[in-house]
């Protein structure tokens, strides 16, 4: 790591000098701007093709007044194999929708200011790099007013609209040149302490904080107010302008940051938020003591209180979060969920600053929620077979959010003061209305400890119960990650249905929305309950006459993988087919290959080379490789070799594991791709490629068509 100081004086200076000129825009054309996909929908099929053909839609920003809602919608091109996201305005009812701009690369992180007049929003450069432009609220007047070398990710306008903060990265780790300039040509990483990689990137540069000065055209003076400080801010690698919140009158601002690096960074999910005054520079603590994730910090409309989630425990990334409250002015904290045994997933002030709306896991679906400040008394505002994924509060006492089923991706809605959800934009409602969508059943599953799994099921179109149909058994990742209404671009229940597929998406042990001890079973005990509650799915569903109890298969990703190479060697014959993506095969390996160590040592125990530990000692006795011996069953295996978190090797292992064993085995690699598949023509190779997969195995003529 070089000297910080420098460097950080360096990035300031990088960043005065690009307030001085901003490159042009890119010109439009009609092939490089991305619209809405025409595509043919046969016969109602649900397609990948139409998939990717449906809308991305944003969370919405509520004008200051209250009048306007600021959202965004992205397409993809299979063609260009890219995504492009437009701006649209429209008022919280959902009329008068106007799509603002019309270019051939994404505007990202929109805010208005000016009293709503203006919009502020982050635009690439000729090189990819985000830099500040701004416009009218209507689209007109558009104009970068700020650009530096090194680009911008984020920002936020301060209240008073006289100072703006915006995250841009300085360098963090030394460079072959660095050390030997006479190498110039040399690619070498001279490495010395953990975590230098996350996710999918190597750590040479970190994020941090700038301040400067605002006034509606350009930004002048801006400063690193972590100066001389080697760390993230916000925290990598999911970290946004969420973790930076303005007080209300623009004197100050508070920032999440774990301050921490290298081995004490791996080990450690302690964050903590920062409050920063800008007349005196000066920094505080405010949640000095509390040891676990504290993020997502939210001022009151009135100033008086702050607002963030914070969960208990050092190294536990899935534990309860918990809405804390502190007052600014005498420094108490409060944590007003703490008779609440679910944990909460955003946060925003009421107008009035009694209270808070909030959004949260609970049993199998994801409502609206209200606390009273005061009394923590808990209302539930919006609710129904749907996730709602944002809020955003008007000054009327109702709000705008988002929300999603199994069967339907985002959409906008309006929750009126006395609960009544209308939706606002229909950005894939025509499409939808040409597709057969299968059926979602909720079923009570009873486990072997004599408890109750709520269970997705998912129906075909054209369901008829007189026929049988093969299953697939849904294995979630996280692995502590809802199995709600949720919609995914990529692990997608309803098109899996739509393939002719009986789907079962258990809420194993592990899972959120069903109390914290339910939530923190699984940590410890990876191959334990959460896998013999998958089998009790299966069975139980399996009884039902329409199954084909003889062509069940078990896909899934993650922790979902690692749960289907487990059970590849654990089924007894359950299974005719498995899919595992990204999954861990080996947690030996995995301990050490990783790069996020909290994340192991909590789930697992410990290092396993502990043995005095027997959580952890059982955890590595129940890795997926030590049953190879057992693997019967035909496996698809894919992976990305961007994935820092669960390393490609551990596909490859589980390939030649199977090959090695006589087991029929494909494995498809993607070396562009992280933890997750998101290039548009790789992701329809992803898709076509697994449901031959399924196809081959499970459907039985299918088979004979292969076989002849």
């Amino acid at each position: 790591m070089q000297n910080l100081k420098s460097l950080s004086k360096i990035m300031a200076a990088a960043l005065l000098v690009g307030a001085t000129s901003c490159q042009s825009e890119k010109t439009a054309d009609s092939q490089s701007i991305i619209e809405r996909p025409d595509i043919n929908v046969s016969d109602g099929c649900y397609t990948d093709t139409v998939l990717e053909a449906l809308g991305r839609v944003s969370s919405p920003i509520a004008s200051p007044d209250g009048k306007k809602i600021l959202y965004s919608v992205a397409w993809e091109s299979v063609e260009q194999n890219k995504s492009n996201t437009e701006l649209w305005v429209m008022n919280p009812d959902g009329s008068d929708a106007r799509r603002i701009t019309h270019t051939p690369a994404s505007e990202q992180n929109a805010h208005w200011f000016d009293n709503g007049n203006k919009i502020a929003f982050i635009y690439p450069d000729e090189d990819g790099k985000g830099q500040l432009w701004a416009m009218n609220a209507d689209g007109s007047n558009r104009k970068c007013i700020y650009q530096n070398e090194n680009g911008i990710s984020g920002f936020r306008i301060s209240p008073d609209e006289k100072h703006i903060v915006m995250i841009s990265n300085i360098k963090y780790s030394r460079t072959a040149q660095d050390v030997y300039p006479d190498l110039p040509k040399a690619t070498g990483r001279i490495i010395d302490d953990l975590m230098y990689k996350h996710w999918d990137e190597w750590v040479t540069e970190i994020p941090h904080p700038f301040v400067g000065e605002f006034n509606g055209e350009s930004v002048t003076s801006a400063e690193d107010i972590m100066a001389d400080e080697p760390y993230e801010a916000p925290m990598k690698p999911f970290g946004g302008i969420e973790s930076i919140a303005w007080a209300p009158d623009g004197k100050s601002l508070v920032y999440v940051s774990r301050k921490k690096t290298g081995m004490d960074y791996a080990l450690s999910t302690n964050s903590d938020l920062y409050l920063y005054t800008l007349a005196d520079k000066a920094t505080r603590n405010l949640t000095e003591g509390m040891m676990g994730y504290d993020t997502n910090p939210v001022f009151s409309p009135d100033g008086s209180h702050l607002a963030w989630l914070s969960m208990e425990h050092d190294g536990y990334e899935s534990d309860k979060n918990r809405i804390f409250v502190i007052n600014l002015a005498s420094g108490q904290k409060t944590d007003l969920t703490a008779n609440w045994d679910y944990t909460v997933n955003d946060i925003a002030w009421h107008p009035d600053s009694k209270g808070l709306f909030f959004i949260a896991h609970h049993h199998g679906v994801t409502p609206v929620f209200s606390i009273n400040a005061e009394t923590q008394q808990i209302d539930t505002i919006a609710t129904g077979l749907c996730d709602y994924a944002a809020l955003a509060p008007l000054p009327d006492g109702s709000l705008v959010s988002m929300r999603h089923s199994m069967t339907a991706p985002n959409e906008l809605c309006l929750v009126a003061a006395d609960g009544t959800v209308t939706q606002t934009t229909n950005v894939n409602t025509e499409l939808l209305a040409k597709i057969k969508m299968p059926t979602v059943e909720k079923v009570m599953v009873p486990t072997t400890d004599g408890k109750q799994m709520l269970t997705w099921v998912l129906l075909p179109p054209d369901f008829d119960q007189t026929k049988k149909y093969p299953a697939i058994l849904y294995c979630q990742g996280g692995p502590q990650q809802a199995v709600s209404q949720f919609w995914s671009f990529r692990w997608n229940l309803a098109l899996m249905a739509a393939k002719g597929y009986i789907v079962i998406a258990p809420n194993r042990r592990g899972l959120p929305g069903f109390g914290t001890e339910w939530n923190a079973q699984i940590s410890g005990d990876y191959g334990g309950q959460n896998m013999r509650d998958y089998l009790s799915a299966v069975d139980f569903v399996k009884q039902r006459p329409y199954v084909d109890a003889a062509h069940v298969g078990a896909v899934g990703a993650s922790y979902g993988g690692f749960s289907v190479y487990w059970l590849a060697g654990n089924h007894d014959n359950r299974f005719a087919c498995l899919i595992a993506h990204a999954g861990i095969f080996n947690t030996e390996s995995q301990y050490l290959e990783t790069e996020e160590m909290w994340f192991a040592n909590w789930d697992l125990g410990g290092p396993f080379w502990d043995k005095s530990n027997p959580v952890a000692q059982r955890s590595f006795a129940n890795s997926p490789h030590k049953f190879v011996d057992r693997w019967n069953t035909p496996i698809l295996i894919t992976h990305g070799e961007y994935d820092f978190r669960i390393l490609a090797s551990q596909g490859m292992m589980a390939f030649n594991a199977a090959r090695l064993r006589g087991v029929p085995a494909e494995m498809l690699v993607f070396p562009d791709e992280n933890h997750w598949i998101l290039k548009p023509q790789n992701a329809i190779l992803w898709q076509r490629v697994f449901f031959r997969w399924l196809d081959r195995w499970l459907k039985p003529e299918a088979q004979q068509q292969v076989n002849s």
